[in-house]
């Protein structure tokens, strides 16, 4: 299945808010990622149709297996290019902004290849 990059960002943030905070709600996306409230509450919305979160009665958002999935690769893939940006002198908020830019456009070949090249190199 083809997801978005909106949608990965989305999930994303909620694994981040998660660790951060240990739970998530729309409200906490809305001020992570300074989208409008209708804005986060449409994609909450189809996220939950996809499958990808669940959403309680207390509304308090959970990522299901699928968006678990999608979440920790793309952070994993963020990290990673933070890592090498850094490793190259950047500062770790422009690292980090950059990584973002970049992290769902990589082929999975040249993801591979920076991996191995900051595994190699030491984390930053």
């Amino acid at each position: 299945m083809v997801i978005h990059e909106s949608a990965e960002d989305y999930l994303e943030s909620i694994l981040i808010l998660r660790e951060r905070r240990g739970h998530v709600r729309s409200i906490d996306i809305v001020n992570e990622l300074g989208y409008s409230k209708p804005s986060v509450s449409i994609a909450m919305k189809k996220l939950r149709e996809n499958g990808y979160i669940s959403m309680a009665a207390d509304g308090s958002i959970t990522l299901n297996e699928s968006g678990l999935e999608i979440a920790k690769r793309v952070y994993g893939r963020h990290k990673t290019i933070t890592k090498l940006f850094a490793l190259l002198g950047v500062s770790e908020k422009q690292a980090a902004a950059d990584a973002c830019k970049v992290e769902h456009d990589l082929s999975e070949e040249t993801f591979r290849c920076i991996s191995a090249f900051v595994e190699k190199n030491g984390s930053a």
